[in-house]
């Protein structure tokens, strides 16, 4: 069974990557002061207690994909890691975390550019990519706002060859 992902509209297509407008959404989020390989993997398991019932109600949450990182960079010592949670939630019925480091907020991501590629999304790997993707986003005189985000969309068992991850950052329209 294919699990829930975020809503949007494709609004362009180029040489390589898309740009999309994200719907708002609720997300489950925590920041993790850590290394990428470090940060990503305690982030996912803090949410991943949260909607396993680690919340007020004790209940479970359905899981989504993709949980979304910020992408590593120069100079960044902690991560943002996030889960979308189901669209048939809202703020007011979706349980408290049992700990302080995880929040529910609302997203809006607006006009957002992806550049999808396949594999680990390690950190040398997603920084490489980053730096094609920032290549494609200027010779088509597209300008960001904000960081470069990475998007996971498999289960750790899933191999190489089949895993799906994606570059996302904000641009200005």
């Amino acid at each position: 069974m294919a699990l829930e992902t975020p809503q949007y509209e494709v609004t362009s297509k180029h040489d390589g990557f898309e740009v999309r407008c994200y719907s708002e959404m609720i997300i489950a989020t925590t920041s993790v002061r850590s290394d990428y390989r470090g940060s990503t993997s305690s982030g996912f398991r803090r949410i991943a207690n949260y909607i396993f019932g680690g919340n007020d109600k004790e209940m479970k949450i359905a899981m989504t994909a993709p949980v979304i990182a910020d992408c590593p960079s120069e100079g960044l010592e902690a991560y943002n890691i996030s889960f979308v949670m189901p669209r048939e939630h809202s703020l007011t019925d979706l349980p408290k975390s049992n700990t302080e480091n995880v929040s529910i907020q609302k997203e809006t991501l607006g006009e957002i550019a992806v550049y999808a590629f396949g594999g680990w999304a390690t950190e040398s790997r997603s920084k490489s990519y980053q730096k094609k993707f920032a290549t494609l986003l200027q010779q088509n005189n597209i300008e960001t706002c904000g960081g470069f985000m990475v998007a996971q969309f498999n289960a750790p068992y899933v191999i190489s060859m089949f895993r799906k991850n994606e570059l996302m950052v904000r641009i200005k329209r």
